[in-house]
């Protein structure tokens, strides 16, 4: 059951469509810290103890751990309290998605939940529980939602009264000033054959930096910039894709540019965006797909459903470990399901419907989104006819390094074709890398070409 937690339990309201509401109260971000988490979650665990009370997640490093190093895992000595599967699912369907429902309904045989005692291990550096804090009573959506503004560094809307603002917060939470991430991604067969695409990829997210200010942000209309370049196979090496994210998308678009290695130009990409086919993705995922979500949100009406109880991919450092091979993971039908680690979690609920007067791939998409991050857990993307048509999961874990909750693995299964694509694979490569200081100059479609060749 979803508990709805709408404009009458955040007790605010925002600018939308031209009418104006009142922002959050000081009273209201006091409880932030208090009875709410910094970023917004309940600190209190729930009715029957399944979720326990936020007590500031990890907050120092594992034993043994270097920075650099794969994350060991803190919770090694968890054992599998039960695990859920085709034969009991619906024992459980009242802490399931739709889309999960639908997993154990279309791979009977081989897919299931093992489900973990709940460890609310999200974790953000105090700066950013400061930032979320200030941002509480001055973050506004521009015009339609397709902008914020009066935010920087942490959750804009930290009491969320709408969905528009939930699925910011996912958007523009902390993830590091900057990282390096050197891996790929995997569109897998029905039958379990894959091949491995190869990126080095920098992330340069100017909201989240040391000296970002709401005016600094606003005046360069940047959120953040994002390049990748393919490393393999061969074919394909060098082609690039630089994109800079804005602010304000009604004053500016996102601007996206990409290399081709044949032509070897540097082309404008107003297309990088909505349900333009992914990457080298195989057809299974949409643009607005990667990071679970991304983009403009103004194709969508958004609802804030409420809350509810969820089980969800986290803590998954057996996936992330790299004592584990790219062919322990990938199986057919879905990853390695030995490998995966379920928990109970409160979920923020966003459902967005396609409006009428646009196009998209997705005529309804339902978000999950853990109240202790706001990352995205699952999302349930539905097509034309009102049909499941992919179900996305995001097995996550907290980089205590940095510290951030996020993602080391997204999966996108295609119900229709019986595929899927794992986003992530980094298990062979390096660890990602948040202490880069990147230059802008390395984000321009100058750099691009440079950088874009075989």
């Amino acid at each position: 059951m979803i508990k709805k937690l709408g404009l009458i339990a955040a007790g605010l309201s925002i600018a939308l469509a031209g009418q104006t509401f009142a922002k959050v109260s000081e009273a209201e971000a006091a409880k932030l810290g208090n009875e709410l988490t910094p970023l917004g979650g309940e600190k209190a665990g729930n009715a029957d103890g399944s979720i326990p009370a936020w007590t500031g997640g990890i907050t120092e490093l594992p034993a043994g751990y270097k920075p650099g190093d794969f994350h060991i895992d803190p919770f090694a000595d968890d054992k599998v309290l039960f695990t859920i599967t085709a034969s009991n699912y619906k024992e459980y369907a009242e802490f399931l998605s739709d889309g999960q429902q639908k997993m154990f309904e279309t791979y009977p045989d081989t897919y299931k939940m093992p489900v973990y005692q709940t460890r609310r291990s999200a974790s953000n550096p105090q700066s950013i529980y400061d930032a979320t804090k200030a941002n509480a009573t001055r973050a506004e959506l521009l015009d339609g939602g397709n902008g914020i503004k009066g935010a920087a560094k942490g959750i804009p809307f930290p009491i969320p009264a709408n969905g528009l603002e939930a699925i910011w917060n996912h958007t523009l939470r902390f993830r590091g000033e900057a990282v390096q991430r050197n891996g790929g991604q995997a569109a897998v067969t029905a039958s379990g054959a894959f091949n491995v695409i190869g990126f080095d990829e920098q992330l340069m997210i100017k909201y989240a930096e040391d000296d970002a200010t709401p005016e600094s942000l606003a005046a360069d209309n940047i959120l953040f910039k994002f390049k990748q370049s393919v490393t393999s196979p061969a074919r394909l090496a060098g082609t690039a894709l630089l994109v800079h994210e804005t602010v304000d998308q009604v004053k500016e678009p996102r601007q996206a540019w990409t290399y081709n290695t044949g032509q070897r130009r540097v082309r404008r990409a107003p297309n990088i965006a909505y349900d333009a086919p992914g990457t080298a993705a195989d057809g299974l995922r949409t643009t607005d797909d990667f990071d679970m979500y991304n983009g403009s949100p103004n194709r969508y009406d958004w609802k804030l459903l409420g809350k509810k109880e969820l089980y969800v991919a986290y803590n998954n450092y057996a996936l992330h470990s790299d004592k584990v091979s790219y062919e322990d993971i990938l199986k057919p039908n879905h990853v390695n399901p030995e490998l995966t680690r379920f928990e109970k979690h409160r979920v923020w609920v966003v459902e967005a419907t396609l409006k009428e007067e646009f196009r998209h791939v997705y005529q309804k998409r339902v978000f999950y989104i853990d109240e202790d991050s706001w990352q995205i857990q699952v999302a349930d993307m539905y097509d034309n006819r009102g049909e499941l048509y992919r179900v996305a999961i995001a097995h996550g874990v907290n980089y205590y390094d940095v510290p951030t909750q996020w993602s080391t693995l997204d999966v996108y299964h295609d119900l229709n074709s019986r595929r899927y694509l794992a986003i992530g694979l980094d298990n062979e490569e390096q660890m990602y890398d948040f202490t880069i200081e990147p230059d802008d100059r390395e984000f321009t479609p100058q750099a691009l070409r440079r950088a874009g060749k075989r």
